[in-house]
């Protein structure tokens, strides 16, 4: 199985305004003062990078690239002419930076309750989750920290080897190596299940393995603290039997 051949879809994947409040807060900007030009990089960066990883990538995050150009472009444009285009419709930067102030609310609101939900599960089905407790890794990664940490694996990575793949490295066999590394001890650090000098087709593949191991709830990713070391737990001793499986010998007697 190939990456070109795999769509990821996750349910910690998440939306436009997301990834915006994501790199506003990993770059420190106030929302109300984006660098437009930093942002907009940064976005196209991650856009690209999950187009690679052949992620399923929803038109919103097209339009939302769309706005931040538009936004960009405006910008760059005279001062008189920004004015008299500013009287035929709205200001997509005013626009934007309200529907993110707007969004945060929500995100606030949301991250509440979860947080109560929580205490509750730990409360009355502490048996079946991992423990945390170590240097408090209890954060939840998102998929744009994921993202961040693999972007960091890619450079670390050096230059890409150039050589050809003459046979695809199967995607179990990146899961089966990875809850492998998970069987010799209670974590293991995000860097750990990628190695160095990899082709970067390789790191791809890897990658993606986590991916399904979390979306299959196999594996859980947590932080001590926001755009922090990421760590990986085991979550339950069953294996994902889709991923897994093997095609039995068929019986001839």
């Amino acid at each position: 199985m190939t990456p070109q051949a795999y769509d990821v879809k996750l349910e910690i994947f998440e939306g436009p305004l997301d990834l915006l409040l994501y790199l506003i807060k990993k770059e420190d900007m106030d929302i109300k003062e984006i660098r437009i030009s930093e942002i907009t990089q940064e976005y196209l960066t991650y856009i690209g990078l999950m187009k690679e990883l052949n992620l399923e990538l929803a038109g919103e995050f097209l339009v939302m690239a769309s706005t931040l150009l538009q936004i960009k472009a405006r910008m760059l444009l005279p001062q008189d002419s920004v004015s008299v285009e500013s009287e035929e419709g709205p200001d997509p930067q005013a626009d934007l930076v309200a529907k993110l102030l707007e969004y945060q609310k929500f995100k606030d609101a949301a991250s509440f309750l979860a947080q109560r939900e929580h205490q509750s599960r730990e409360l009355f089905y502490r048996n079946i989750l991992p423990t945390f407790s170590e240097e408090d890794f209890t954060l939840d990664s998102t998929l744009f920290d994921l993202l961040d940490a693999f972007k960091d694996v890619l450079k670390n990575a050096g230059e890409e080897v150039k050589e050809l793949l003459y046979e695809e490295i199967p995607l179990e066999h990146k899961v089966r190596e990875i809850l492998d590394l998970l069987e010799k001890q209670d974590c293991i650090q995000f860097s750990q299940i990628f190695f160095v000098a990899k082709p970067r087709r390789e790191l791809i593949i890897t990658f993606l393995a986590l991916l399904e191991l979390i979306r299959m709830k196999q594996v859980v990713a947590k932080q001590s603290e926001a755009f922090g070391e990421i760590r990986i737990y085991r979550l339950k001793e069953s294996e994902p039997a889709s991923i897994l499986s093997e095609e039995k010998p068929e019986n001839h007697n």
